[in-house]
C-alpha cells in the first residue's frame, strides 16, 4: 500500500537525481568517508566538511568561489571544473551542505532556511578570510536554488552569482498527480526511503559516462532519499521560483536544452520572472550537470569570460541561444522521453515545448 502511495513521489526522486546513484546499494557510515580538506563551523557548532582547490604558486589571485552542490551530491561535485577555475586564479571552496556528503546528519533534510543560512555563514567566513577579494557564489541544481534564495534575500552576500541548472521545479510547475502524490506520501510515510529503482525511467543527468560513474560510485553520494527529504526539496524549489524576480543584476544563469532533471519548461517560467539584467545562457547540447558534460569546457569558458567582463558576449554564443529560445522557444526537436510530457509540463495541456 505504501509503495503505491509513493510511486508518484518516486518519479520526483528519480528526476531530481536519484537515478544517478541507484546502481550502488547500501548506506555508508560517516566515519568511513574520505577526510575533507577543511571544515566550516556554523554558529550552532555544526560542521560542514569541504574540499578546496587553490591556484598554483605564481598564479595571480582573481577571487574566491563558494560552490554549492546538488541533491544527493557532495563536495566532490566540483572536482572536474574546480582545477580549471583554480588555474584561472580562483580559490574554490566546496562544502558538503547539511544533510549531504560527509555531514553528521547525512540523509536528514535540514530545512530550506537552514541551507540558506549555512550558505550565508560560509560566505561571511570567506569574506573575512579573503578581505578585498571577489566572492563568487556558484550553485548547481539544489545548490543553485539555495544560491537563488540567498541572492534574493541578501544580494550583497556575493559579488557575483552563477546558477547552473538551478532547481526550480516548484509545485506550480508540477501536475496535480505529482504534487498530490508527494503530499500524500509525506503525510503517510515521510521516513520511507527511496533508492530510485522503484520506477524504471531512462534519465541521463549528463552525456559524460565517466562523470555519471564517478557520481554513482563516490562514497559521498547519498544512497537513496526519504520522502521527507523530497518534500523539503520541493519546498526549496518553490522558494527558488519565488526568488527569481529578485535576483541581483550580477547573476549568470545557465541551462541545457537536454536537461532531463529540472524540466526546461519549469526553467522557462523562472527565466521569465528574472530581471532583464540577469544574464542567461542556453546550451543546445547541455544536460543537467553542465560542468560535467562532455561540452563542459564551453560552459566553463563562458563563466570565466563573464566573470572577467559581464558585459561581453559569451564566447560559446549561449547567450544568443538563450535570447532566441526565450523569445519563441523555436528550437526544433522532440519532447524529452524522461517523463510523459503531461507530467513535465505545468501548463495543463500536453507539452509542445521542444525539449
Amino acid at each position: 500500500m505504501i509503495r503505491r502511495l509513493v510511486v508518484v513521489s518516486t518519479l520526483v526522486a528519480v528526476v531530481l537525481g536519484m537515478a544517478a546513484s541507484r546502481c550502488v546499494a547500501g548506506a555508508v557510515g560517516v566515519a568511513a568517508l574520505p577526510a575533507p580538506d577543511m571544515v566550516f563551523t556554523m554558529t550552532d557548532g555544526f560542521v560542514l566538511p569541504a574540499r578546496v582547490w587553490r591556484p598554483a604558486p605564481g598564479v595571480a589571485a582573481r577571487g574566491v568561489i563558494l560552490a554549492l552542490h546538488g541533491f544527493t551530491d557532495s563536495r566532490d561535485a566540483w572536482e572536474m571544473p574546480a582545477p580549471g577555475f583554480a588555474a584561472d586564479g580562483y580559490t574554490v571552496f566546496a562544502p558538503d551542505q547539511r544533510g549531504f556528503g560527509g555531514t553528521a546528519d547525512r540523509g536528514v533534510w535540514p530545512g530550506r532556511e537552514v541551507l540558506v543560512d549555512d550558505a550565508a555563514a560560509v560566505a561571511a567566513q570567506l569574506r573575512a578570510r579573503f578581505p578585498g577579494q571577489r566572492l563568487v557564489l556558484m550553485g548547481e541544481s539544489m545548490g543553485g536554488a539555495v544560491a537563488m534564495c540567498l541572492a534574493a534575500r541578501a544580494p550583497a552576500t556575493a559579488d557575483a552569482y552563477v546558477l547552473l541548472a538551478p532547481a526550480v521545479w516548484g509545485r506550480a510547475q508540477m501536475k496535480l498527480p505529482v504534487r498530490g502524490g508527494l503530499w500524500v506520501a509525506n503525510r503517510v510515510a515521510p521516513g520511507y526511503r527511496l533508492f530510485g529503482n522503484e520506477v524504471q525511467l531512462d534519465i541521463a543527468a549528463s552525456d559524460n559516462r565517466d562523470a555519471l560513474i564517478r557520481l554513482a560510485t563516490d562514497p559521498l553520494t547519498l544512497r537513496g532519499s526519504t520522502v521527507a527529504m523530497l518534500h523539503g526539496l520541493v519546498d526549496l524549489m518553490d522558494d527558488a521560483q519565488a526568488a527569481a524576480p529578485h535576483l541581483p543584476p550580477h547573476t549568470l544563469v545557465l541551462a541545457g536544452r537536454l536537461d532531463q532533471i529540472v524540466p526546461v519548461a519549469a526553467m522557462a517560467v523562472a527565466w521569465a520572472k528574472m530581471p532583464a539584467a540577469v544574464r542567461r545562457g542556453f546550451y543546445l547540447n547541455g544536460y543537467h550537470l553542465l560542468l560535467r558534460d562532455r561540452d563542459r569546457a564551453l560552459v566553463q569558458g563562458d563563466i570565466l569570460a563573464w566573470l572577467d567582463d559581464p558585459d561581453r558576449w559569451l564566447p560559446s554564443g549561449a547567450d544568443v541561444n538563450a535570447g532566441a529560445w526565450a523569445s519563441d522557444h523555436g528550437w526544433s526537436g522532440s519532447t524529452a522521453a524522461a517523463l510523459p510530457a503531461e507530467v513535465l509540463d505545468g501548463a495543463g495541456e500536453r507539452s509542445t515545448w521542444p525539449y
